[in-house]
Formats: C-alpha cells, sequence, structure tokens
C-alpha cells in the first residue's frame, strides 16, 4: 500500500507541482509549490511554449519562452516530486533522492540545449528536449544509486561492524 501512496502522489506531482504535497496532507507545503509553479510558469511563458511544441514546431516555442525563468523549472519540478515521495514513504528507501536529483541536472541541460538538440533534423524545442532529457537523468539516476548502494553493501560485506 505504501508503494501504491509513493506512486499517487509522484503522478499527481508530474500533472501540477504541489498537488502530491495536498494528498500527503501537506497544504503549507502544497500551497507554496502551487504558487511557485504557477509563478515560474507565467514569468517563463511556458503554457505559450506549449501549444507549438504539441503541433512540432520547437523553433515556435524557443522564440516565445523566457529561458531566464524556464531554468527554474525543471528543478522546481523534480523537486515537487521529490518531496511529496519522500512525505509518502520514501524517506525509507536509501539514496531514494539521487535519480531525482540526476533527472533535475539533466532536465536543467535539456532547456539549455533545447534550441539544438534535434531529432532527425527536427529542433525538439523547450518542452520536449528536458522531458527526454528529464527520462535519461532518470534512468542514469536509477543506475547511479545501484552503484552506490551496491558499493556500500560490498564495504558493509568486507568490514562488517
Amino acid at each position: 500500500m505504501e508503494k501504491e501512496k509513493r506512486m499517487e502522489v509522484l503522478f499527481w506531482c508530474i500533472a501540477f507541482p504541489g498537488f502530491g504535497q495536498f494528498l500527503n496532507k501537506k497544504y503549507a507545503k502544497g500551497f507554496f509549490f502551487v504558487i511557485l509553479e504557477f509563478t515560474v510558469n507565467v514569468q517563463a511563458r511556458l503554457n505559450l511554449a506549449i501549444i507549438p511544441s504539441f503541433y512540432g514546431n520547437g523553433e515556435a516555442a524557443n522564440a516565445v519562452v523566457n529561458y531566464q525563468w524556464i531554468m527554474f523549472y525543471p528543478c522546481l519540478y523534480l523537486f515537487s516530486m521529490y518531496d511529496a515521495y519522500r512525505d509518502a514513504g520514501g524517506d525509507k528507501i536509501r539514496y531514494a533522492f539521487v535519480p531525482f536529483a540526476i533527472s533535475a541536472y539533466f532536465g536543467t541541460v535539456g532547456v539549455v540545449y533545447s534550441s539544438t538538440f534535434s531529432i532527425f533534423n527536427h529542433i525538439l524545442g523547450v518542452i520536449w528536449a528536458p522531458i527526454l532529457f528529464h527520462i535519461s537523468g532518470y534512468v542514469v539516476g536509477m543506475l547511479v544509486r545501484k552503484l552506490i548502494l551496491m558499493g556500500i553493501d560490498s564495504n558493509l560485506n568486507k568490514n562488517p561492524l
């Protein structure tokens, strides 16, 4: 049941940062994340960039977005997800933060390279490039977490207390 709760809050935070906190009954944090997300979204003109992105026009999405503000979004988004996940029982999972943090870094790099990253000579833009970078960052983060845990476990087996 606890895993289901962690997944539920994670998916609600994917839908909108702060919603997972509301499900965890952390209303002040939820309100804070909703206001922060709304502020960054409006200042970055993120919603105006989503529409051309879904039509496959990454260049138009890049032209409308405010890069000074959109740079905050990947870390805000992933931290909101991790915070809700942790409060739903993820704090009991060792190094659970690693995939979230690495995904946030990768997402920010995706924003930086959104005007040059292309697939089949098609610029993905400021929406799709960070999403792909987030996914790859999460996979890398899971691998890094696994390596960390393997290293810790092998050290414990070599040097038991």
